[in-house]
């Protein structure tokens, strides 16, 4: 499947200029999608979205639902959805206030194709851990050396 070129089936961004490094509409399409891609694909942001596929959750619940994320790094993922309008967040006038997270409609449309992603690291787990095994090994025998550059016909030919 290929990704459609900014200038084919792709709706004109507003932008007041191209991103930092973008020569050209193909490349501050690359760099929208991938800022996009970013956030989603972030390993807290995709524990919090499988988290609140099921359902509204306060922060302490979210928090004790994923192992090892941090008390900041859970707040500024939940930040950076709530910019990117994936999460909503309802503050209660409670003492102490409660404050309640949950997927919005567009945050909504992420559990599918995370699911699907899901599915398929899954399924193809050992062949990346056998891979990841592989370059390792590499690494050992041939370790990173200036001015060499190593690509996928050096890995093919070991």
């Amino acid at each position: 499947m290929s990704l459609p070129r900014a200038s084919q089936d792709v709706p004109a961004v507003d932008a007041p200029a191209l991103p930092s490094g973008a020569a050209h509409a193909d490349d501050a399409y690359c760099w929208i999608i991938g800022s996009i891609i970013s956030r989603v694909g972030d390993k807290w942001s995709v524990f919090v979205v499988r988290r609140l596929a099921e359902g509204t959750a306060r922060f302490s619940e979210i928090r004790r639902a994923i192992p090892g994320v941090s008390q900041r790094m859970l707040t500024l993922t939940l930040r950076g959805l709530e910019a990117d309008g994936l999460v909503g967040r309802t503050v209660h006038p409670t003492v102490p206030p409660s404050v309640e997270y949950a997927l919005s409609d567009l945050g909504r449309t992420l559990i599918e194709p995370m699911r699907v992603l899901g599915e398929w690291a899954f399924r193809h787990r050992h062949e990346v851990e056998a891979a990841r095994a592989k370059f390792a090994a590499c690494l050992e025998v041939d370790p990173p050396r200036r001015g060499v550059v190593r690509g996928m016909a050096a890995a093919a030919a070991g």
